[in-house]
């Protein structure tokens, strides 16, 4: 927002996860929501995801780097078109790596994952963990678009204790350490939310993270 009644502070929500709130600005945020669009694009683009069940996630998602689907990752998109999974460009790496300086110190590994997820007013995300990697490397999520509710929780249960954030278009959370394995999700969206000079509908969520393979 251009005029906060209350400045929205930096905040660990737990040990090892920081709310870095309006960390990309305008411009910023017009750049990589532009590349969001062109990896949206066929061969290798955005996808519905269906779970082993049978049922299918809300959220629409497009990899780079590596494909993920439930729950493993490959190199072409195994669970739709079947092409060779997108390039993860060397300024995402870039970008993950002085999220992870701002918010923990400074990195030690290279990103070369990217799960980018498209939520519509009506999208939510179940309480999950990021597990299908082989690095404890921090997970870097950056929001663009819509607010959401961020549902961060423990490493036990995908109940309570949780903690809910709110973030908005621009915002940066980072969760590594004893928190690179807790729980988290979106339930729910404020549909049309999203800062009317990003000319976006709806919310996309970039999530960088460490293969380790």
């Amino acid at each position: 927002m251009d005029a906060e009644l209350f400045p929205r502070p930096r905040t660990e929500v737990a040990p090892g996860a920081v709310h870095l709130p309006d960390w990309l600005d305008t411009e910023h945020q017009r750049e990589l929501l532009a590349a969001c669009r062109t990896w949206a694009r066929p061969p290798a683009g955005l996808r519905t995801v269906r779970t082993p069940g049978g049922g299918t996630m809300t959220a629409r998602q497009v990899c780079l780097g590596w494909h993920w689907y439930p729950y493993a990752y490959s190199r072409t998109v195994t669970d739709g078109d079947g092409t060779p999974v997108k390039p993860f460009p060397t300024w995402l790496d870039e970008l993950a790596r002085r999220a992870v300086t701002d918010t923990l110190g400074t990195p030690t590994a290279s990103y070369d994952i990217a799960l980018i997820n498209f939520y519509g007013g009506d999208a939510r995300m179940g309480m999950h963990r990021d597990a299908d990697e082989q690095s404890d490397a921090p997970v870097v999520s950056l929001s663009l678009g819509d607010t959401c509710v961020f549902r961060f929780g423990n490493t036990e249960t995908r109940t309570k204790p949780y903690t809910d954030v709110e973030l908005r278009s621009g915002d940066l959370f980072v969760f590594g350490g004893p928190s690179r394995l807790a729980y988290h999700g979106v339930p729910r969206v404020y549909e049309g939310t999203a800062p009317r000079e990003l000319g976006l509908r709806g919310r996309l969520n970039v999530t960088l993270r460490v293969s380790g393979f």
